[in-house]
């Protein structure tokens, strides 16, 4: 980390934001060898990162191949502009980011698990039925075990 004083240790200040934020950022290594990122709902549930998606596409082949995984998760807390130069400007934010391994959840109860617990974060206001055995066995549930946490914050 280029800037040590930023690094936010705090374990629990971590896990809020892991639990709390609504977006994540995740990334694989294509077979051409580029790295493709995208915006996901997610889960941090038991220490590891839960991700819903099809069973099909660029981000499951890529876990299929084994590739590594990085995950991002940021808090934009504000912008502080300056009247004086540009470089005067300011960002306060935290931030996240776990490298490791991806693998797909086969077990269809912890799958269900998984799906009940995503529903509950971003439907907290309930309303919904259960998820049908056919939805649970479409939908593909990635598990992300981390090697390697880092993170950082900027608050003044």
């Amino acid at each position: 980390m280029r800037h040590p004083e930023r690094e936010l240790k705090n374990k629990e200040t971590i896990k809020a934001l892991l639990e709390q934020s609504q977006v994540g950022r995740m990334a694989t290594v294509n077979r051409e060898g580029f790295p493709v990122i995208k915006p996901v709902n997610f889960l941090y549930w038991d220490g590891k990162i839960y991700i819903h998606s099809s069973g099909k596409g660029e981000k499951i082949r890529d876990i299929r191949r084994k590739s590594s995984v990085c995950f991002e998760v940021d808090d934009p807390i504000a912008y502080v502009a300056d009247k004086g130069t540009a470089c005067k400007a300011n960002y306060y934010y935290r931030s996240i980011i776990i490298k490791g391994k991806a693998s797909l959840v086969n077990h269809e109860r912890k799958k269900l698990e998984i799906l009940e617990k995503l529903m509950q974060k971003y439907q907290q206001e309930e309303g919904y039925e259960g998820i049908p055995g056919e939805i649970v066995k479409k939908t593909a549930v990635i598990e992300i075990t981390a090697q390697k946490v880092t993170a950082k914050e900027k608050l003044g």
